[in-house]
């Protein structure tokens, strides 16, 4: 029996260090792509160090103490007792409150380094609804949902708000920064860089309802040349679909559905409650970026999205298959 605890007792810190193993780890904090996630990880690294040294030192001493001075029944006298050793007491205080002193001024500098506004920033308000990211950029007019797009190389500072009447969410992507909570009736701030060009993925940590785990976010780097096109194009209008066709029957649907009193569409609804669809087509996500833009999710998802994303306020609108059909041709006009 004996044997067996031992036996479990060496493999279970191993199986652990397996676990903490990914060849795909997208969402890992630990490879900073941005100076703010790397600012962060530079202070992560040293403290850990100081922190796994000191938990190896305390532990190991613990079991020493617990092996060489159990009670064996032998009549071996008790161990010197220590307590009242000034000299040893004020080391074991002192000692620790140093290594609190150096831990602490690095964190504090981060802290205000992180708090201040970055020059140059592009502005974007990012609000938290249940399951899904609103991004307004308000000096810009655009309004889009779950993919925060940015030019590489350039700072973003971010106003984050939380949705009246919703709950509390916390705005994290890992690659570029740290997490910020979301609380309604009230405003935050963060700000980070992407070093390069490329797609990083985000998520909620703050337990926000059932469907929590698929509140997902991107955040999208472009080059200069290619944010500013991303910009001309969410500036322009949608396309009007071409009479009698399929897209231009599902714009018809569209408003006699309900769908415009819940999305916007500029010229067609002015809805608020789910996100603004007026250049759906462009983005690579929808759903909380719970799906890959593509018509076969976007008409699973119209079949019944509570079905499908548990808690969502999009409700099932028992739409035939035909509608459906429709519908999907006229928001892939939406580019």
């Amino acid at each position: 029996m004996k044997r067996r605890w031992r036996a479990a007792a060496a493999v279970t810190p191993l199986l652990l260090l397996l676990a903490a193993c990914a060849g795909n780890a997208p969402q890992d904090t630990l490879e900073p792509k941005g100076p703010v996630a790397r600012q962060i990880d530079n202070l992560i690294n040293p403290v850990f160090i100081v922190a796994g040294v000191i938990f190896v030192l305390v532990q190991g001493l613990a079991v020493y103490a617990v092996i060489r001075f159990k009670n064996r029944d032998d009549g071996a006298p008790e161990p010197v007792q220590i307590h009242g050793n000034t000299r040893l007491e004020l080391t074991w205080t002192v000692i620790p409150a140093l290594i609190l002193v150096a831990v602490a001024v690095p964190t504090i500098k981060v802290i205000f380094d992180l708090s201040r506004t970055p020059a140059n920033a592009l502005e974007v308000t990012v609000i938290g609804h249940q399951f899904w990211w609103e991004m307004r950029y308000e000096d810009l007019g655009i309004v889009t949902a779950n993919e925060l797009h940015m030019p590489a190389g350039r700072p973003v500072e971010i106003t984050l708000k939380g949705a009246k009447d919703d709950v509390i969410h916390s705005f994290w992507i890992p690659p570029l920064a740290g997490k910020q909570d979301i609380i309604p009736g009230r405003e935050s701030r963060m700000s980070f860089e992407a070093d390069e060009p490329g797609v990083y993925l985000g998520q909620c940590t703050e337990y926000c309802g059932l469907s929590h785990a698929n509140m997902r976010a991107t955040a999208v780097a472009h080059t200069p040349e290619e944010f500013d096109a991303w910009v001309r194009n969410q500036q322009a209008g949608p396309r009007t679909p071409a009479a009698g066709s399929p897209a231009a029957e599902g714009e018809a649907l569209f408003t006699a559905k309900g769908c415009a009193g819940c999305h916007t569409i500029e010229g067609i609804g002015q809805g608020t409650v789910g996100p603004n669809l007026t250049h759906y087509m462009s983005r690579a996500v929808f759903a909380g970026a719970m799906f890959d833009n593509t018509p076969g999710n976007l008409t699973r998802w119209l079949r019944d999205p509570p079905a499908v994303k548990p808690g969502s306020k999009m409700p099932n609108l028992g739409l035939t298959p035909d509608e459906i059909a429709k519908l999907v041709a006229y928001l892939q006009t939406l580019n």
